[in-house]
Order: structure tokens, then sequence, then C-alpha cells
């Protein structure tokens, strides 16, 4: 669902530095629009045929009709439109970790357990499998010679880890050379592996980044194959996923600043990083805000102050993307507008001695949070009083 805050008033004098989006069709507007339809049946019919001739306010309001009313003011001021949707914290990406050593589990990492370059990861008859960076899995023996994708992979690695330097290593990355081989030697000897210089099977693992272990099939003690998937982990990165309604895609765009409301109520900042363009049917069975018959669309929302979320994973938090907004606008309650029976809005203004007369408006951007709407109109002006149902 969809909607508003209204900031400070904005200086004088400026031109809204932004254009307000088309007014997006959501039910919270359509709830607004039924509101003010019923204005119509209660009030705009006397509000049209009486001239309020010799109705003046009083300080309580006006009571121009047998509805009870009240007196708002067009004020200028900012404002803006946000898009609310539940979503889920968590972190991005998830892969596999699969195995190549053969031989007995003696070691394992705990789930949510991070593991970076150059750590071990798991032990195969109590020897270590450490990890590396890399797109490209493990696939070969590397050894003084060979050159390839892994080798630069591999390289790079050993300069990061300050066990090489890069004018020895990165000049001709994609060849091991003897400088390689003297390089993981040192890496070797601090994990308490026999410094060979080579980089055989098993012995390593590369994966994209530092990982975050959030599943472990392998058992401690039990043997394993070569070859077989034993951790699922994801990255270390923050990420929230938004399921949204494939019928607000248009109210979203990347870059739209957001709030983020976590479990506690605190929230922090944040932005839309991706924003899907393929709908998708929700599984059966499935839970959460996308559990039902509507096709959704993923998008992405990175954290700008990741520490802020803690350890929360698969945790539900609020999303609130401001996706419109306008600076110096002319403002008023939604309340105070009126349906005209021949299409079109106006406001009730109460004019010099008290008179009440109907000015036609435009509308602009809605702030459903604080009930306000931008209007625009020939005659319109900051300051008017206008006329508000007193519910």
């Amino acid at each position: 669902m969809s909607t508003s805050a209204a900031s400070g008033s904005a200086a004088a004098g400026a031109d809204g530095d932004s254009q307000p989006r088309a007014w997006p069709r959501t039910r919270r507007h359509q709830v607004v629009a039924i509101f003010v339809i019923t204005l119509l049946i209660a009030g705009v019919v006397v509000a049209v045929t009486d001239p309020f001739a010799g109705t003046a306010p009083t300080n309580n309001g006006v009571s121009d009709n047998s509805y009870p009313t009240s007196i708002a003011r067009v004020t200028e001021q900012s404002l803006s439109s946000q898009t609310v949707v539940e979503a889920t914290l968590g972190y991005a990406g998830s892969f596999s970790v699969v195995n190549q050593a053969r031989g007995i589990i003696t070691a394992l990492p705990a789930l949510g357990q991070v593991v970076t370059e150059g750590q071990i990861l798991y032990k195969v008859n109590g020897s270590p499998v450490f990890l590396l960076y890399g797109a490209t899995p493990s696939y070969r023996n590397l050894s003084e010679g060979m050159h390839g994708t892994d080798v630069s992979q591999l390289n790079t690695d050993l300069v990061k880890l300050g066990y090489g330097t890069s004018a020895a290593l990165l000049g001709n990355s994609n060849y091991f050379t003897s400088k390689t081989a003297q390089a993981l030697e040192r890496l070797q000897g601090h994990l308490d592996l026999p410094p060979s210089g080579e980089l055989v099977m098993g012995q390593a693992v590369f994966v994209p980044s530092a990982v975050r272990t959030t599943s472990v099939s392998a058992t401690l003690g039990a043997p394993v194959q070569s070859g077989v998937p034993i951790i699922t982990a994801s990255s270390t990165t923050r990420q929230i996923l938004i399921a949204l309604d494939a019928a607000e895609q248009t109210e979203v765009r990347v870059g739209d600043p957001v709030t983020i409301t976590l479990p506690d109520n605190d929230t922090t900042p944040g932005m839309v990083t991706s924003v899907g363009a393929v709908a998708t049917e929700p599984s059966a069975g499935s839970a959460g805000p996308a559990s039902s018959s509507t096709p959704t669309i993923t998008v992405d929302v990175t954290l700008r102050n990741p520490r802020e979320a803690g350890d929360l994973d698969e945790a539900p938090v609020e999303v609130s993307i401001t996706n419109a907004s306008v600076n110096n606008a002319l403002v008023v309650p939604v309340d105070a507008l009126l349906a005209l029976a021949n299409g079109g809005y106006a406001l009730e203004e109460i004019g010099s001695k008290g008179v009440h007369h109907l000015v036609a408006v435009t509308l602009g951007l809605f702030d459903d949070a604080d009930g306000l709407v931008q209007v625009s109109g020939s005659g319109l002006a900051a300051g008017q009083r206008v006329v508000v149902p007193n519910l």
C-alpha cells in the first residue's frame, strides 16, 4: 500500500526541485477518492446551490449547513510521497561450497560464522581447507608453469593477504611463477599445512567473497566425497528484499531513498538499488507479504548504515520509499476537497466578510500519512481559509 510524509516549510520563492509523479493508483488513494465522493453527497450539493450569503465564520468553525465544519488554511510547504511496503532483512547472495577433498569431516563452521579470505573454512582428515576469493571454482592442481584465470585469482589473493608483492605476482598474473610458489608456501606455513608451493585440489575453495554460513549438510565424523556441496553460505553484505506488487512497479525507482523500520521500531536509512522487470507469481504455500495470488517484482534495498541492522537475518521490516517530492507547494487537508458534479475538484473558500465561494483546483502530490494534498488553481494563494468537515 502507499502512504506519504510532508517535510518542513521550504524557502519562499523557489520552484519545486523535482516534479511529482503521476498520482499512484493505490488502495489508499482509492479510499481518499471514496471519502471525497462521500463529501459530494453530504455537502457539495449545498455548496453548489447555496451562495453562502450572510454566512460568517465563528471561532469554532462554520456551520453553513447541517454538517459541522471547521476552518483550515492553504499553506505553502514541501511535500513528499512514499510507498510503504513489508520486506525481509537478510544477507545478499546465496551459494554452495563444494568440497574437493576426500576423507572424514573433522571440523565445520558454525551457523552464522563468517569466514574471510585466507581463513580456514573446514577440515578433512584434520587438514585445513581454506578460503580464497574468485569466481572460478577450483578444478585442478595448480603448480609452477601453469596459467589461467584460476592462477590469476590465486596471485591476486596472495597479494591481498600480504604473502607476495604486486610487482612480483601481478605483473604477469595469469602465470604461476616461482614467486607464486614462494608466496603460497608462506600461506601454507601460516595455516600449518606442508609448505609445498603447490595448491592441490581440495586444499582451498574459491568463492566470490567472504562467506556467512547459512546451513551445513556435512556431518562431523562422516566421510565426504569430492564434488559434493557441504556448506550453503551467503555474502556478508546486508540487503533488504521487497516482493512488490507488480502494479506498483512505476512507483519505485533505482536511487529512491528509503527509511527502514526494524523489528525493534528503530529506523535506519537506505536506498533502492534494483527494481525487477519481470513479475512472478507467488509459489503455492508461500508465506509473508507475497503470500497472495498477486504477481510481484523483486526490489533490492541497500542499507546506508549496515551495522544498525545488527545480526538480524530473515527479519521482517517495513520500508518507506520516498518516490516523489515537491517544494513550495500549496497544500490543503485532503478532506477540504469537494468533488464537483461535472467532474474535478474545488475548495470552499471563506472570502472577505465571511462570504463563501468555490475555487476550482487541480490535484498534485498526495501525502496520505498527514492527510494533505498539493493543489493549484487560479486565485489560490497561501493563507486563504477553506472549509473542512469537523469529523
